[in-house]
């Protein structure tokens, strides 16, 4: 099937089984930020905005974004580029596999919550897995950046 999807505002004409998940087609098109980490939407690896809104790219279907706008992490650089900052100065990017979706999250939240406490960010980054820093570092840039205007 042929399907046209808007990827970091750019209009991509794709080619694709009914069956193909959205996270497989953005890889082809080289949005490398989108990672597999699970395929079972348990870790948020995958993360990328469906319309503006985070969704698992993992279990969204491809066909069902047709005419729609996809944001990944190649297409909020400037605002992913504060907040990477803020991780690596907390020490909170270890390998790094997990940020492109944490990343996209944050921003995210930074655009839908006004002064989270500490309890709605753990709930709003719950999805997110990170099997290196132990969270406490990523709080601390996360609150870091949450301050920043």
């Amino acid at each position: 099937m042929l399907i046209h999807i808007y990827i970091n505002e750019k209009l991509t004409e794709i080619q694709c089984d009914a069956d193909t998940m959205l996270m497989e087609v953005l890889r082809k098109a080289g949005c490398k930020s989108v990672k597999c980490g699970c395929e079972t939407t348990n870790c948020g690896l995958c993360t990328v905005w469906l319309e503006g809104t985070p969704v698992l790219s993992c279990s969204v279907p491809a066909a069902r974004c047709d005419k729609k706008h996809v944001t990944t992490l190649e297409g909020v650089q400037e605002e992913a580029e504060k907040i990477g900052s803020l991780l690596v100065d907390e020490g909170a990017d270890q390998c790094g596999f997990c940020s492109p979706g944490l990343i996209m999250n944050i921003i995210a939240m930074k655009k839908e919550l006004t002064n989270p406490d500490e309890d709605q960010i753990k709930h709003y980054l719950a999805g997110n897995l990170c099997r290196c820093t132990g969270y406490m570092a990523q709080m601390r840039a996360v609150k870091k950046y949450m301050e920043v205007e």
